[in-house]
């Protein structure tokens, strides 16, 4: 990654992480510390590495994102509005009446959305279910194709590697907890679904508290590679290592594939980071809302040095 490259997504980290508070500040309240933990991921995502067309959401070429830890949603539809998917404006409607910004996804009501998410765990299924079938759809349209047809096969493949269309699924370490995850994760290993990158959002903290006092994770890297999948862990807040990472992943050929996001819940804003009960916020107390003002403040200059 050059200086430019890495300027544009910080740049953009920056933007993901002013939207994601101002339009749950503007709610009143909100998944603020899930969605934060993993802005720097969808920075790199939407601002590099992604297959999509903002214009045309279902394009059939498109890259995959199932954010399996629904409630993170405001942090996604501050990603999809900064690249175009829709208006800004829609923000600041966030789980109102007759929004198309719920609380939780729902891909029938927001352009860019393409899994409904709620239910913890099953976006894990659902993501292995896109791999297999884009693996299924690539492999028939090999056998489909005669030698004359190479550029065909070109049109559904990337100019950079033969994986294809690539499946980016994200998931909480608390919802690890679902037993549904497991399962998935043993039959995308079983399967070795190179083109289904699994994120898990280590910030270790969940609903009711810490992971490790809920139901201790242990070590959840040697989990996954027990389970069959080439597994990498990496500082959630820097882009080029989660850039890196993913990669990684698309070399690898005959694997699972896994990054553990080594984040903070609230990442990126202090006060929010050091608040223990950061998995939704509410802005009913002085405190909160002057720290959410200066955070605002903070984090407009950042992108007025940038810009």
């Amino acid at each position: 990654m050059n200086e430019q490259e890495l300027k544009k997504l910080k740049l953009l980290s920056a933007n993901i992480r002013l939207d994601t508070l101002k339009c749950i500040k503007k709610c009143g309240y909100g998944h603020l510390g899930g969605s934060l933990s993993i802005v720097e991921l969808l920075s790199v995502l939407y601002g590099k590495q992604l297959r999509y067309d903002a214009k045309n959401p279902q394009w059939e070429g498109r890259d995959f994102v199932i954010l399996s830890k629904g409630h993170a949603g405001p942090g996604l539809y501050s990603a999809l509005a900064n690249v175009g998917f829709f208006s800004k404006d829609w923000l600041l409607t966030l789980n109102e009446g007759g929004t198309k910004l719920p609380s939780h996804l729902d891909r029938t009501k927001t352009p860019g959305v393409d899994m409904t998410a709620g239910s913890l765990g099953q976006g894990t299924s659902a993501a292995a279910g896109v791999a297999i079938g884009l693996k299924l759809k690539k492999a028939e349209i090999a056998g489909q194709a005669r030698n004359d047809d190479t550029e065909k096969i070109a049109g559904h493949a990337r100019n950079d590697d033969t994986i294809g269309q690539l499946v980016y699924v994200v998931v909480g370490d608390g919802e690890l907890n679902e037993g549904q995850c497991w399962e998935a994760f043993q039959f995308i290993a079983h399967n070795k679904l190179n083109n289904c990158i699994v994120f898990i959002d280590e910030n270790k903290k969940q609903l009711d508290g810490w992971t490790k006092d809920v139901i201790n994770p242990f070590d959840i890297e040697k989990k996954m590679q027990a389970f069959g999948f080439f597994t990498q862990k990496v500082k959630a807040n820097d882009e080029i290592a989660i850039d890196n990472a993913i990669e990684k992943c698309k070399s690898i050929k005959d694997s699972a594939v896994c990054i553990i996001l080594d984040s903070i819940k609230g990442q990126g804003i202090k006060y929010f980071e050091d608040m223990i009960d950061n998995h939704s916020v509410k802005f009913n107390t002085p405190e909160n809302l002057k720290a959410a003002d200066e955070a605002i403040e903070e984090l407009e200059s950042i992108i007025n040095r940038y810009n």
